[in-house]
């Protein structure tokens, strides 16, 4: 670790001198980074096939670990979401989109860097696995950040023999809710038991936070280079 922090000390001192005005973070907030722990509270997401494990448990762990592994190496970080709950007031009508705008709050006061919103996937063909990384249309930061997390994430699985997935554009809020560079990772998928137990294993979890790092680091050392 203590290698990678000296590493990452440098791309910033780097990224400091070099980043242009123009964008859309600061010299000052290059090292921030801004984790959302997708769904929570009465909105656990998808389910595991096997345990029945909830999308929101998951992502909220994966979060927690993934920000001591990012501070660790120098990151500052910020959590929407810190614990089980929503981040709406009530659960009356139109609290899913309250619980929206609250993440992007969070995300205008942080002035982050880059925002990472961690969730888990699903689909009826059990047999498909993987992390996939999705990133907004025409935002050429917002794409660079995904395929650098999807390099990375395809290798944390490859050794499960499992095929590369491509980082894929998509059309979700936060991904087009803010002006900072975010992306969407889908950790991998609960529907297949092989993804939901390497998911739910602290093994697991710990691969993907440093699979996620990895890609971070190298998606900052381009404005560098």
């Amino acid at each position: 670790m203590a290698v990678m922090f000296g590493f990452v000390s440098a791309v910033v001192l780097c990224i400091r001198a070099l980043v242009a005005p123009q964008t859309v973070f600061s010299a000052e907030a290059v090292m921030k980074v801004v984790l959302d722990a997708g769904h929570g509270g009465i909105d656990g997401g998808v389910v595991g096939v096997q345990t029945g494990v909830k999308e929101s448990d998951l992502n909220l762990q994966i979060t927690h670990l993934l920000k001591s592994e990012l501070e660790e190496v120098g990151f500052e970080v910020v959590l929407t979401r810190k614990n089980a709950d929503g981040l709406y007031d009530t659960t009356a009508k139109g609290f899913k989109k309250r619980d929206m705008q609250k993440r992007k709050q969070i995300i205008e006061e942080a002035k982050p860097a880059l925002v990472i919103s961690l969730h888990q996937n699903f689909y009826p063909l059990k047999s498909t696995r993987g992390a996939q990384v999705f990133y907004a249309k025409s935002d050429e930061q917002s794409k660079s950040l995904a395929l650098s997390l999807q390099e990375k994430l395809n290798g944390v699985y490859e050794k499960d023999g499992v095929k590369a997935r491509n980082a894929s554009v998509g059309e979700y809020y936060m991904l087009e809710c803010t002006a900072y560079p975010s992306v969407i990772v889908e950790c991998g998928f609960l529907s297949n038991p092989k993804d939901e137990a390497f998911l739910s294993s602290a093994q697991g979890q710990k691969k993907l936070a440093q699979g996620i790092v990895s890609g971070v680091v190298s998606y900052l050392s381009g404005f560098s280079s």
